[in-house]
């Protein structure tokens, strides 16, 4: 009844979160005993199976149902916390035959799960058609975190080079929102059970009050946001499926797709905005497989801008899902001309984008790409350095080009520089005009001489 009851504290906690503007993050990962992906064999252990869990960890553990083993290795300091009806028993591996004496199951690292980790978080407010940028998938400071209370968890705080901060945070049935709780209670034997590493963390119960929303304060932290997110591919982004691909602010590798830019003055609403753009725009067929992220980030600064200008704008990013069909820059272009005919009642005042390039492969360029104009260039080059001789080779065959011979041709260049007339150097002659110049220098090509009749 306890957690049951927490649970319904929370979930009526979170309704009124939506209803002040406040975004909550919803932690993902648990520790339970009887969660599969928390065992090296990728499944609990089978009945008379051997356990061991790290001896050197720290870790609460939550057991749902009962569970008979042969041994158990348990770790330095932890706790099992036993549902109504769980628990252990002793049993001998001939209970089971499909529990063999091999390797026993063993507990994964505990210790795995890091705060900066975006795939380790889930937004209470998430839609259909939209997605959160990388920093702003993991808690905000103006979000509500919320552990729930129904599951076991152990979450690293990273390195401590700056100090977490968010809203509030709900655990084990109870909210924070002062930092001396808080910190009361990261100190107790179950906060440390469930909270490790250097890092600070604190709660200002600041509800974001601006209508135009507010910026996400991760900045500081994206180093550690995409260097847990890229871990398990050896910390290298994925490549782009297109050309010119965009990096959106707090993203932490490029996509394809456009990137819309707005100013915005202080009758916009951001959530108004957003709820504009699910049911004018993404319903429509040519625009439901694109994914939109709209947020307030800072506005990098701009050549020769004037004093007083806004320090951030709204970015809305559109992402093409898959092999790029045009469909993100043709939703940008319908955005921009729905800002200049709606703008002014929006509270929009400019508008501006950005597109990435073609698909990889498929043989068209936009401007910004000129892989595929100088590769035409070099092929026909290449052809015509081939016509060309050949052609003067067909027509000396047929009598209808002729060579001159070397002592025949006259060669008339003419380079001072090299003059070896006379050893007195000549003052240099003016130059002639253009227009006047009788200038008989040129230059002989053997292959393309003219003929000469003979007398």
């Amino acid at each position: 009844m306890g957690a049951r009851g927490a649970l319904g504290r929370l979930l009526l906690g979170l309704q009124l979160c939506a209803l002040t503007r406040a975004a909550y993050k919803i932690w993902v990962p648990n520790t339970d005993f009887d969660n599969a992906d928390n065992w090296s064999q990728n499944r609990t252990p089978c009945a008379g199976a051997a356990v061991e869990f790290p001896a050197d960890k720290m870790v609460s553990v939550l057991v749902r149902g009962g569970h008979s083993v042969s041994n158990m290795l348990l770790p330095l300091d932890g706790e099992f916390v036993l549902a109504a009806g769980a628990g252990f028993s002793a049993a001998d591996t001939s209970v089971n035959p499909d529990c063999g004496p091999g390797a026993p199951a063993r507990f994964l690292d505990p210790d795995r799960f890091s705060w900066h980790d975006p795939r380790l978080w889930r937004s209470g407010d998430a839609a259909r058609g939209l997605f959160s940028l990388d920093v702003e998938r993991v808690p905000c400071r103006h979000d509500d975190v919320v552990f729930p209370p129904d599951s076991s968890f152990r979450v690293g705080l990273g390195p401590g080079a700056r100090a977490l901060r968010v809203g509030s945070v709900w655990a084990l049935g109870q909210k924070f929102t002062r930092d001396e709780d808080l910190a009361g209670f990261l100190a107790s034997r179950a906060g440390r059970l469930r909270f490790h590493g250097p890092g600070a963390l604190s709660v200002r119960p600041e509800a974001c009050a601006a209508p135009s929303g507010c910026v996400c304060g991760n900045a500081e932290v994206q180093p550690w946001v995409c260097a847990a997110l890229l871990r398990p591919s050896g910390g290298h982004c994925p490549p782009a499926a297109c050309r010119d691909a965009l990096r959106p602010e707090g993203q932490c590798c490029a996509l394809c797709g456009a990137i819309v830019s707005l100013t915005h003055g202080p009758a916009f609403d951001l959530a108004r905005y957003r709820a504009r753009l699910l049911s004018d725009f993404l319903t429509l067929p040519q625009y439901q497989a694109l994914q939109v992220a709209v947020s307030k980030v800072p506005r990098p600064p701009q050549p020769r801008e004037a004093p007083g200008e806004a320090d951030t704008e709204i970015q809305v990013v559109l992402a093409e899902p898959g092999p790029e069909t045009g469909g993100a820059g043709r939703l940008a272009r319908a955005l921009l001309a729905d800002v200049a005919e709606h703008g002014e009642a929006l509270g929009v005042l400019s508008a501006t984008f950005r597109e990435s390039g073609a698909p990889l492969g498929d043989g068209l360029h936009r401007p910004g790409s000129r892989v595929g104009l100088a590769s035409g260039l070099a092929a026909a080059l290449f052809l015509l350095l081939l016509v060309l001789p050949a052609g003067a080779l067909l027509l000396h065959r047929a009598g209808k080009l002729r060579w001159r011979r070397r002592e025949e041709t006259p060669l008339g260049f003419h380079n001072p520089v090299f003059d070896v007339a006379g050893s007195v150097q000549q003052p240099p002659a003016p130059a002639p005009m253009a227009a006047e110049s009788t200038s008989q220098s040129y230059f002989v090509n053997p292959l393309f001489s003219a003929t000469e009749t003979d007398a």
